[in-house]
């Protein structure tokens, strides 16, 4: 069983994969050999997908921002503050909502057997301000995160840059972009808090890494190696919710210890965020999934 990623070796889900492969093979007696590609040294992160399906390779890890219009339907999770909470991450995981998104894949070729949690909070970074309130947004360059949640920058009044991640701290420190937005452990790794003195954090969106396999190599292990490695990858899948409310504030500590100012947003100030950005998104979603993407919201929008 080779697994391709993208993620480096710190990565927590780089170590998450790490002991489903060793779990796996505990289960299974060494009958399946699991073997690691991370960082991607096999494919790169849009490659992973037709490699799975062709069988080029048995199983990979695939961000849920990344399926963009091969699945549209998979940007429900990256609507603002629509499934964030530790509540809203258990909820969602093996509901209809779930499956019907494990179909979708399907029909793309691949076989969904694990909803792993990467991250639910972002932070906007500046060098001239916290960014808090809607008018702190007005006429700023962003770097952009997808089309469809960039919707609701734009609906701040912030006008997206969409940029590779290795060209981001570059134009940060340029000036090409004013701010960034990544997610608030992110922001330290890749020492935003250099070029960037100011950020403001939030718990958005859900981001998932989908470990899928090939349906063929799938369907042709015996049922005993199919439970034991659905098993690992259900714990995999346990172990990977978010079960604190909120931004880590470990994550905080380590900006703020770097010398970044952080503003970790209140209730009162995620709400009136939310109610401009999340409309803007919602009917750039609807437009792209028609009734499918109706059913969706109907099954995961709070009652």
């Amino acid at each position: 069983m080779r697994i391709s990623h993208q993620f480096p070796p710190t990565h927590h889900t780089a170590i998450r994969l790490d002991k489903f492969a060793k779990d796996v093979e505990a289960a299974t007696d060494r009958a399946v050999d699991v073997q690691i590609f991370g960082a991607g040294q096999l494919y790169k992160p849009q490659q992973n997908h037709a490699a799975v399906a062709s069988g080029e390779i048995e199983a990979a890890a695939i961000v849920s921002l990344q399926w963009g219009g091969t699945i549209p339907e998979m940007a429900v999770t990256v609507i603002p503050y629509l499934i964030s909470s530790p509540e809203a991450q258990k909820s969602f995981i093996g509901s209809e909502a779930s499956e019907i998104l494990d179909r979708k894949m399907a029909q793309r070729g691949v076989q969904n057997i694990g909803w792993i949690v990467d991250t639910n909070d972002l932070i906007f970074t500046s060098s001239k301000g916290l960014m808090i309130k809607p008018e702190d947004f007005q006429g700023v360059k962003i770097r952009g995160l997808t089309p469809l949640f960039d919707k609701g920058l734009e609906a701040l009044g912030a006008t997206p840059v969409q940029l590779p991640g290795s060209e981001v701290y570059q134009s940060l420190q340029t000036g090409v972009i004013d701010a960034g937005i990544t997610g608030v452990s992110a922001a330290f790794s890749r020492k935003f808090y250099e070029v960037q003195d100011y950020g403001t954090a939030s718990p958005i969106f859900i981001a998932f890494d989908n470990l899928v396999v090939n349906p063929k190599w799938w369907g042709d292990l015996p049922q005993d190696i199919r439970t034991a490695i659905q098993t690992s990858a259900d714990s995999a899948v346990e172990s990977s919710i978010i079960t604190r409310e909120g931004v880590n504030p470990d994550d905080v500590t380590a900006l703020t210890g770097a010398g970044m100012e952080v503003h970790v947003l209140s209730g009162e100030e995620i709400s009136v965020l939310r109610d401009i950005m999340q409309p803007a998104v919602k009917k750039a979603f609807l437009a792209e999934t028609g009734q499918d993407g109706e059913k969706l919201l109907s099954m995961i929008s709070p009652r």
